[in-house]
């Protein structure tokens, strides 16, 4: 069964970290591209970054540029978001997301979220 598995989803104060995880079963992330997507309360998803099939290219959403940080572990299977000096406004379900191709355009599987909650 092809399975995404998020972790690391946590309460943190306006300014601070936190790393989410994203654990790959039953497939492996080389054949896939991978998204990492965010809702939050009363909001439509978005997506909050792409990283290409090859691993070359990685997209992020305007908002997170420069405090987002897409990384990945093949040994592993599982691939990370760093977020660094979040603010209130990413607080949010955060989804892992594998798409059988080159990009994101269309998603074949999502794991079921972890959430981040960014207040004081």
């Amino acid at each position: 069964q092809l399975q995404l598995v998020e972790s690391g989803g946590a309460l943190v104060q306006p300014g601070g970290s936190l790393r989410l995880s994203c654990a790959a079963s039953g497939f492996i992330f080389e054949s896939y591209a991978i998204g990492w997507f965010r809702q939050a309360p009363g909001k439509e998803r978005e997506r909050v970054s792409c990283t290409s099939r090859s691993g070359g290219r990685t997209d992020y959403t305007e908002s997170v540029k420069g405090r987002f940080t897409f990384s990945k572990d093949n040994a592993k299977d599982t691939v990370y978001l760093q977020m660094n000096n979040l603010e209130p406004e990413d607080t949010a379900t955060y989804y892992c997301a594998a798409r059988l191709g080159i990009w994101c355009s269309g998603i074949d599987y999502w794991g079921k979220g972890t959430l981040v909650t960014v207040s004081s």
